[in-house]
């Protein structure tokens, strides 16, 4: 016989939805589901055991890596860096792990929480039960929040099973550090693991259908990332992955070891080529889990892309509609995928479940993103060329400043670092940022910081000091550079 639960508040992912449960709830019934992630059944959510910080914590040991390589420039020799991925590996989540499992701990904990781990369904706008049948339970909500997240996208080809075919969720713990690595994708998720792996050691190749890499971002910034990419490792443009076979050992016990896989391409003019590899990452995006919870089956509004569609105070639609008393968060409505704004939802989401009667709206403006690749890449805003067609570019100043024109730059041998700064010219408003080189998502946060309050660039730019000759005087001679009127009594 079935279970059926009435909780004040269900909801379904423990990533960023598990910090819903605030006090406020101490003595009220909440229900958390969430089937944890899919390679370990980790609870907790993509950023902390498959995504951001995982892959931050490997970025860290791949740019030391290439320590001896940047010290050659300033006449410095090192001897040369050499990687044990398992102590990497173990390092890594030895803490991650823990955190996991102690935040499943203390949930389970709770008087005032039931948690299922299991893939639920919805069975109406507020309801849903257990799939598996593991504890037969309905569950029928007040409140109800789905945040249950996002997956990668794996191609409809052959050999997409076998076991030498990772994606981001898989990759991070292999046994050890694969000698051939094939990654197909041109975004950020394909290019960070490029930087990891190619700075650890591993021989990369990494494909993309298209002709540059980050072809998403600020056409400066992507060809220019595209150029140092091809320095660092094997970049093949307009390629797709086709089909994947396992390769076998020859007789003589020479040639593919076992576990090395032939990966078949396909260029866009439609020749054939082969690639002999280890392992295999793609990296061609992830798409929301809406399917996975029946969010359609429910009668709730999906956007083309499969997104949970939501109004301003982040409520979910059904026939264009919002539903009282059911929200979402995250990657399954928000098409940033970003945790930062996700965390930011969750806080919108807390506030108007507690005040139902004084909601307040979410903010999706000014929101910076980085790409912890070598080398690094940040923007926020506008690119240049959505500037140009939002208000003309006629109206539209630019600045790009090489790292290597400052103290800094100087300091550093840089070569390639760049800052670019996208303002109208009529106001000084600030539209957009965007950078590559040495620690980019850190000089970005002055921009993030000024569009956030409505700063013009002159009076950001003057309005304070900036240190000398410290690497920030890139955002500060970036902002200097633009043509855009000096307010009245400005600081000088």
């Amino acid at each position: 016989m079935a279970l059926t639960l009435r909780p004040d508040l269900a909801i379904i992912g423990s990533g960023s939805g598990n910090s819903l449960i605030t006090p406020f709830w101490d003595d009220k019934q909440v229900v958390l589901a969430d089937k944890g992630i899919d390679s370990t059944g980790a609870f907790g959510g993509t950023c902390l055991n498959v995504g951001c910080i995982p892959t931050k914590m490997y970025v860290r040991p791949s740019a030391l890596s290439r320590v001896p390589q940047e010290a050659a420039q300033v006449g410095v020799t090192i001897g040369a860096a050499t990687a044990d991925w398992p102590a990497i590996r173990d390092r890594i989540f030895a803490r991650i792990d823990a955190v996991s499992e102690g935040g499943r701990e203390y949930r389970e904990n709770l008087d005032n929480v039931t948690l299922l781990s299991e893939m639920v369904t919805l069975t109406g706008p507020k309801t849903f039960s257990t799939q598996t049948g593991g504890s037969d339970t309905e569950v029928q909500a007040d409140q109800l929040v789905i945040a249950a997240g996002s997956r990668p996208i794996l191609p409809d080809i052959p050999g997409m099973d076998l076991p030498q075919v990772h994606t981001s969720e898989t990759i991070m713990r292999l046994e050890d550090l694969p000698g051939r690595v094939l990654i197909v994708g041109g975004g950020y998720i394909a290019c960070e693991f490029a930087g990891i792996f190619s700075g650890l050691g591993s021989d990369v190749v990494q494909i993309n259908r298209s002709q540059g890499l980050m072809t998403q971002l600020d056409d400066d910034i992507s060809d220019a990332y595209s150029a140092e990419a091809e320095k660092n490792w094997s970049v093949r443009y307009q390629r797709t992955l086709a089909a994947v076979e396992p390769l076998e050992r020859s007789s003589s016990g020479q040639g593919e070891g076992p576990g090395g896989v032939r990966a078949h391409l396909v260029t866009s003019d439609g020749r054939a080529e082969e690639l002999e590899v280890d392992i295999i990452l793609v990296a061609i995006g992830r798409k929301p889990n809406s399917d996975l919870v029946g969010a359609a089956e429910a009668g709730l509004d999906l956007h083309p892309d499969g997104r949970i569609a939501v109004d301003e105070y982040q409520r979910v639609l059904s026939g264009g509609q919002p539903v009282e008393g059911l929200y979402a968060l995250g990657d399954i409505c928000s098409e940033a995928m970003l945790k930062h704004v996700a965390n930011h939802e969750a806080r919108v989401v807390a506030h108007n479940l507690e005040n139902p009667h004084n909601l307040r709206p979410v903010r999706h403006y000014a929101i910076p993103s980085a790409i912890f690749s070598y080398p690094e890449i940040a923007q926020v805003g506008l690119t240049e060329a959505q500037a140009n067609e939002a208000i003309g570019a006629e109206n539209v100043t630019t600045k790009t400043q090489k790292y290597g024109d400052t103290a800094y730059g100087w300091a550093m041998e840089d070569s390639y670092g760049i800052f670019k700064v996208i303002a109208d010219k009529r106001s000084g408003e600030i539209l957009g940022a965007h950078a590559m080189g040495y620690q980019s998502s850190n000089l970005i946060q002055p921009i993030t910081h000024a569009m956030s309050f409505g700063q013009d660039a002159y009076t950001v730019a003057r309005g304070q000091y900036w240190i000398h000759p410290a690497l920030m005087e890139v955002t500060e001679n970036a902002l200097l550079g633009l043509d855009v009127p000096v307010p009245e009594n400005a600081p000088l």
